[in-house]
């Protein structure tokens, strides 16, 4: 007998447990939208409105996923009280409809049928009045979200030159007639080069020089083949220089290529105004919608004038129908920045403009009076200092796109060549040096035997080789044999 009783007892909890089981799961079947989590005796319970959007809430099999729900599931720990989560009645954030009355998460609130509403809810002035906000936990604005084939540019006839800004190829074009110029000066200049002047011909011509230096550029070795130092010089500086440049724009040049296509023509609000061929909105009611109603901005009035005027084609009701509607269509989005930039992630060809205006931030709404807007704010700061937000944000924002088309590619400005040209320009000065010192040293050579001043023999030699005529010597002459 005293065997047998702790068996039946046994028995008896077991199959009051697994009764208890069955009704809880009857009722969450039969419940839906409903998500009810940490139930334990003596915590208080707060009823949690929120909206289906993919990352923030999901739905998978019976119960809700996501970026919220995680967020919500470690406020509860902190916090210590259980929660019961609903999806919002009428699928809005919250605006004030026409009667007055707030719509959405918002209005659920103020009807005191939610006490919190976990969400990607947006702070702003106007909910701010009617209800209290908490500290943000994920800081966002305004973008633009397109789909890449519609916005894309054809190539232009002269891609190839896309890889140098046009400043760069002004100072590429002078470096060219610089160097060649030099060359030629210098190969006439040195005796080394050029050593009798009026009974040789210098192959350094200004036209053969020009070909020396192009066939630089194209890695080529050309006729005539410098022979003294001060031209090997200027050449092989040049080569290096050329060496250099070809490696940036090779670079360069294959960076554009594996970016798919040129900057996108819409980089701003206003280059999507400007343009005809998209038609772009925004989510009916949303704060976005309004942010542009109430903006002083002449480009923020003129999106919002084109919105009002075709709201019933332009305005979407779902987070979820605006992105199928960009892939589908010629539709722009105007709308949340961070949950575009999962849209980006989430679908290859889709990308983000890159201008964000209207800095804003998603936050958990309370009642007014309610005791847990401050201890929320702290718990959210506690769980950014900890790096709990980060975790969450990479772990539902992670692409699995090859993010190539959103590298920012821009050509090479000169500053970014500075120092090669600087390079070439110490060069061709040290060139010049040497021809002229070659030169001088030839001159006192030749002035020790035939017993004349060296600068006068320096000078008559650059003036043969410039082939510049004196006219002063000639007359002088003339005159003494006419005395004579």
């Amino acid at each position: 007998m005293d065997k047998g009783l702790p068996f039946t007892i046994r028995v008896v909890t077991a199959l009051l447990l697994l009764r208890e089981s069955s009704q809880a799961g009857a009722g969450r079947n039969d419940d839906a939208g409903v998500d009810s989590r940490g139930q334990t005796e003596g915590l208080p319970t707060l009823t949690v409105t929120t909206i289906l959007e993919d990352p923030y809430v999901m739905v998978r099999g019976a119960e809700l996923e996501g970026y919220c729900m995680d967020l919500l599931g470690a406020l509860a720990g902190m916090l210590r009280f259980q929660y019961r989560v609903k999806v919002v009645g009428d699928g809005q954030y919250g605006a004030v409809s026409t009667g007055g009355n707030w719509t959405g998460m918002i209005g659920e609130i103020l009807r005191k049928e939610a006490d919190i509403a976990v969400a990607p809810l947006t702070v702003t002035s106007a909910r701010e009045e009617v209800v209290s906000f908490t500290t943000p936990f994920l800081q966002t604005g305004i973008g633009i979200l397109l789909r890449k084939d519609t916005v894309s540019q054809e190539m232009s006839f002269f891609h190839f030159l896309s890889p140098f800004s046009k400043e760069t190829w002004t100072g590429l074009l002078f470096a060219y007639l610089l160097t060649c110029c030099c060359l030629f000066l210098v190969a006439r200049l040195s005796p080394c080069e050029w050593n009798e002047p009026k009974n040789e011909e210098n192959h350094f011509t200004f036209l053969n020089s020009l070909w020396f230096g192009a066939g630089a550029l194209a890695l080529q070795g050309v006729t005539p083949r410098p022979q003294a130092l001060s031209v090997r010089v200027v050449a092989v500086v040049w080569w290096l220089f050329t060496l250099a440049l070809l490696a940036a724009y090779i670079a360069n040049f294959t960076a554009l290529l594996s970016s798919g296509s040129e900057q996108l023509p819409i980089q701003t609000f206003e280059d999507l105004v400007k343009q005809r061929n998209l038609e772009f909105g925004t989510l009916e009611g949303s704060s976005t919608f309004y942010f542009f109603k109430n903006s002083k901005n002449p480009i923020h009035q003129m999106i919002y004038e084109y919105m009002e005027k075709r709201r019933e084609h332009v305005l979407v009701k779902t987070y979820q129908e605006a992105v199928q509607r960009v892939m589908d269509s010629n539709y722009a989005f105007i709308g949340e920045s961070i949950s575009q930039d999962l849209a980006a992630a989430r679908h290859c060809n889709l990308i983000r403009a890159p201008e964000v205006i209207g800095a804003r931030g998603f936050g958990i709404a309370t009642t007014q009076a309610s005791p847990w807007t401050k201890p929320l704010s702290i718990a959210v700061l506690k769980l950014r200092e900890l790096g709990d937000l980060d975790y969450l944000r990479n772990k539902w924002w992670e692409s699995s796109c090859l993010r190539q088309s959103r590298d920012r590619w821009s050509p090479l400005e000169p500053p970014a060549l500075g120092g090669l040209f600087l390079a070439l320009g110490v060069g061709l000065a040290l060139g010049v040096l040497a021809a002229l010192a070659e030169l001088s040293n030839s001159s006192r050579l030749t002035a020790g035997h035939a017993k004349k001043s060296c600068c006068s023999v320096f000078i008559e030699e650059i003036c043969t080789r410039l082939r510049i005529k004196e006219k002063a010597r000639p007359s002088q002459e003339t005159s003494g044999k006419a005395n004579a």
